[in-house]
């Protein structure tokens, strides 16, 4: 499956994909601002969003019936900490940020991964 629309360039297909992933499960969101707030209220000045991002999939995977409908995509990383400095504006600089490289390269019109692509394929 290809996507319908070319995207200019990589980073503006990822974060369409972000963007569409966001609006269909606004739990994440949720749980990603919870578990940063947990860590700001803890004394952290930074912290790790991978850190974050695992104990999301932890919380989807360990709450649920074992099995997530949806695969946290490690692209949305950086899209989720941008978004949570942008609307929390005294927190600019919890997470660190770097360049992000995909400005300029060519998109690659494939879709997002759903668990459907790994069922069968790892045991899942």
């Amino acid at each position: 499956m290809r996507l319908t629309v070319q995207e200019s360039d990589r980073h503006a297909e990822m974060r369409k994909q972000c963007n569409e992933f966001h609006a269909k499960h606004p739990e994440v969101w949720d749980l990603f601002v919870k578990f940063s707030f947990k860590m700001i209220e803890r004394g952290f000045t930074h912290y790790s969003v991978a850190a974050v991002w695992e104990r999301i999939r932890w919380e989807k995977d360990a709450g649920g019936d074992g099995q997530s409908e949806f695969k946290l995509n490690n692209n949305h990383k950086a899209f989720y900490v941008r978004r949570f400095h942008r609307q929390y504006p005294q927190h600019d600089g919890f997470f660190r940020t770097r360049e992000q490289t995909t400005k300029g390269k060519q998109p690659t019109g494939l879709p997002e991964l759903t668990p459907s692509f790994f069922e069968g394929k790892y045991g899942t």
